[in-house]
């Protein structure tokens, strides 16, 4: 089994910053990636942004030199510093881990509001 624990989330003024945390724990021998998606209500649940454990990073083009992604492999936890925040932003926020044989594992969620 494996688990993943958010936190972070919360609501903040556009303009302002957030941090989300995500710690994978349980049967982890090693992590291919770490990743984290977002769903607004009526819309399909998108990437964000997603790092390889090597370091490799991807992002949305509409969160491009706003977030920064980052992966401590050691401690199976990966990171996202919002900052610029806009309303647009607002969604419920999924931290997902990439395991070799087990595919990929996804969070609870936790929920991102940036008022206008």
């Amino acid at each position: 089994q494996v688990q993943l624990v958010e936190s972070g989330g919360g609501l903040v003024q556009a303009g302002g910053s957030l941090r989300l945390s995500c710690t994978a724990s349980g049967s982890i021998f090693s992590i291919n990636a770490m990743g984290w998606y977002r769903q607004a209500p009526g819309k399909q649940r998108e990437l964000v942004a997603h790092i390889t454990s090597g370091g490799r990073t991807n992002y949305a083009d509409s969160v491009k030199g706003r977030f920064t992604i980052s992966i401590d492999n050691a401690k199976n936890t990966v990171s996202l510093q919002m900052n610029s925040l806009k309303p647009e932003d607002t969604a419920v926020y999924y931290c997902s881990v990439d395991l070799p044989f087990y595919g990929t594992k996804w969070g609870q969620g936790t929920q991102v509001t940036v008022s206008s």
